[in-house]
């Protein structure tokens, strides 16, 4: 009997201890990546102020970084805080998805276009050779392959998983013809020369 008890209160001792020695023992980086889940602002920023790069960069055991985290989420708001504390906006997951990746196969067109404005790579691939362009056609994103198109992505790049581009894709689909249209014409109406950088 005494056995017993002594046991139930271990285990409730346990029960008691372990959050508060894992709370103790968070790195600042998983509060960061909790803060922006739970957008708590106020946590967030903190963090930054007092770690900078070191948690703005930060990833989870997925390989998810904060920027990806709001770019799945849709949020223009935590997106445009991250990208002007200078998180890396380039920052690429597990499978080499990019925020700008996420945004444009979703259609997140703010997204896009806050990423692109802070320097963003328009061409950047994930680890299957996709391009923010490629996922945006294959999703039927019209706005997006537009706004990508007028950054100068390039419609003939090709991917690694099939050896085709997002003019491949476009031919393969019903609604092709517009979007080869749209990559077209946006090109053909960029200036010469922009100036690069971000702009907030």
């Amino acid at each position: 009997m005494v056995r017993r008890i002594f046991l139930i209160a271990a285990a409730t001792i346990g029960m008691v201890a372990t959050p508060l020695a894992a709370q103790m023992s968070e790195s600042p980086s998983l509060k960061f990546l909790k803060a922006i889940r739970e957008r708590d602002g106020n946590t967030a920023t903190e963090l930054v102020t007092a770690q900078g790069k070191a948690v703005l960069n930060a990833r989870d055991d997925r390989g998810d970084g904060a920027i990806h985290i709001v770019a799945a989420r849709r949020d223009a708001q935590y997106l445009r805080f991250l990208a002007g504390n200078g998180a890396d906006v380039d920052l690429p997951n597990f499978k080499g998805d990019t925020a700008l990746i996420i945004a444009a196969r979703l259609g997140f067109d703010d997204g896009v276009e806050t990423l692109l404005r802070a320097g963003a790579q328009v061409d950047k691939t994930n680890r299957a050779g996709e391009t923010p362009l490629i996922v945006a056609v294959q999703q039927r994103q019209m706005a997006t392959i537009k706004l990508l198109a007028e950054h100068g992505a390039n419609p003939d790049k090709t991917d690694n998983a099939t050896g085709r581009s997002a003019r491949d894709y476009a031919k393969r689909d019903a609604r092709g013809p517009e979007m080869i249209k749209l990559m077209d014409a946006a090109r053909t109406a960029r200036p010469k020369a922009e100036v690069a950088g971000p702009k907030f």
